[in-house]
């Protein structure tokens, strides 16, 4: 049987080999020059317009019978930006898997206009730059020496772990007075340079506590807020780091304007027959009994995630990589959201969390640098090892996420689907499972904490 139009299309994609030249361009990152010949581009549009002429419906005439001048001037510009899409993709796609490059995230081209439209005359020259996987030597994973933190449950942290929940469950109520440390106020925020409006914020709640306003340290915040109450106006000023990411602040003095509109205080939650019975509890010894285990299940967590920073602590030590400069920045990203998954599984409320995303923010270029590195090496031990996480075990870390929170598994998985923060907690299930195996083959030393804890280091 014959061959169609677009099969031989298609093979003859896959035999024709393009001009491509790789060069170095910093660490992890390469410069890729792409020569597409004219006599290509003209063999690319005739078969696409001979195929265009077997199938198009022209009044007047038979299919695979109308002049081809009728078929150009109908279908020319489509077929066009049809062939310059093929042409790109196919080039690309041979000088990435001829040179073997494992690219990281989006090409960067050097002119976007040489790769935007299809010339009339002349080859297609184009350049690129692409980040790529870096190569590195993985360290000696055998017998790396790791203390085991031994840490028991007691009252106190059982009465502790009750006043916390009593947190959760309590209720935000207005205030007609003067605010207090820990209240919430609910107000408008104006944030200026040199008298210049430079972004407002309405209706937005700050905690009074020491910290950031729109990611702004001021100094003795706390202070500042106390005392103020509904309807009035307070200005801040602050002298902004160079190194802070809004830089049309940075190295600048500004001035935040707070006008106060309600001002709300947490209520604890009374424990009481109408409470426990609101959490299924007979009486308060079993939600003490329950929460005692709650208490065990979570530090069973901490401590395994203490031996894998141990762990880490090693690899990062041990391990060199020269990343790719760019994709430290949008790791950061990243980061950020692995210290939010980080808060919420020590069941910190979402109105929190959200309240603190600017203090999560700070830092996160340096270490992004750091998870950067660890993300490759860790994805190298679980591609090694054939590591994976199935629904499962995803389905029963959002379980104890949900529980530490108070809130429904199903309704937290469809939120944190959402929000892009349920592929990061299964990349970071998967990058445990990775540090497990080294956990698993170190030598252990149980150390009451308090103690010191010596550094993850290989053992002799």
């Amino acid at each position: 049987m014959a061959e169609s139009t677009t099969a031989i299309a298609e093979t003859a994609a896959q035999e024709y080999q393009y001009t491509v030249r790789v060069e170095d361009a910093g660490p992890a990152t390469k410069k890729v020059f792409v020569e597409i010949p004219r006599d290509r581009i003209e063999a690319k549009l005739a078969a696409q317009f001979k195929e265009m002429r077997s199938q198009a419906a022209i009044p007047g005439f038979r299919a695979g019978k109308a002049p081809i001048s009728l078929i150009q001037k109908k279908f020319g510009g489509e077929i066009k930006e049809q062939v310059r899409r093929q042409l790109i993709g196919e080039s690309y796609e041979q000088a990435i898997s001829k040179n073997d490059l494992k690219v990281l995230g989006e090409p960067e081209f050097d002119d976007v206009k040489a790769v935007s439209e299809l010339p009339e005359t002349g080859n297609i020259s184009y350049s690129l730059t692409v980040e790529i996987q870096p190569a590195f030597t993985m360290p000696n994973l055998e017998g790396v020496a790791i203390t085991k933190p031994k840490i028991e449950v007691t009252d106190t942290n059982v009465d502790q772990a009750m006043s916390n929940l009593r947190q959760q469950q309590g209720a935000l109520v207005p205030v007609e007075g003067a605010a207090e440390p820990k209240d919430f106020l609910v107000g408008d925020f104006t944030l200026k340079v040199e008298g210049a409006v430079i972004g407002t914020q309405p209706g937005a709640q700050l905690v009074v506590a020491d910290g950031r306003i729109a990611g702004v340290e001021i100094a003795q915040l706390e202070s500042k807020l106390v005392g103020i109450k509904p309807g009035e106006t307070k200005v801040l000023e602050a002298d902004v780091p160079a190194d802070h990411p809004q830089k049309e602040i940075a190295c600048k003095s500004v001035q935040i304007e707070i006008k106060i509109n309600d001002i709300k205080r947490l209520e604890l939650a009374v424990i009481d027959e109408d409470f426990l019975e609101s959490l299924g509890f007979k009486n308060e010894a079993e939600l003490r009994e329950a929460l005692r285990e709650q208490l065990i299940s979570r530090i069973e967590f901490d401590v395994a995630e203490a031996m894998r920073n141990q762990a880490r602590k090693y690899l990062i030590e041990n391990t060199t990589i020269d990343l790719p400069s760019k994709l430290t920045e949008r790791q950061s990203n990243r980061v950020v959201q692995r210290r939010a998954i980080d808060l919420m599984q020590r069941g910190v409320p979402q109105a929190q969390l959200e309240a603190n995303i600017e203090a999560l923010k700070q830092g996160s270029i340096d270490e992004a640098r750091a998870e950067l590195k660890m993300f490759f090496v860790l994805q190298q031990i679980a591609n090694d090892g054939d590591i994976e996480v199935d629904e499962s075990e995803l389905n029963g870390r959002i379980s104890m996420i949900a529980a530490m929170r108070g809130e429904r598994p199903e309704k937290l998985k469809t939120q944190m689907s959402k929000d892009g923060s349920l592929s990061n907690l299964y990349l970071q299930l998967r990058e445990q499972k990775a540090l497990d195996t080294i956990v698993d083959k170190a030598v252990i030393t149980e150390k009451p904490v308090g103690e010191d804890v010596a550094p993850a280091a290989e053992a002799k």
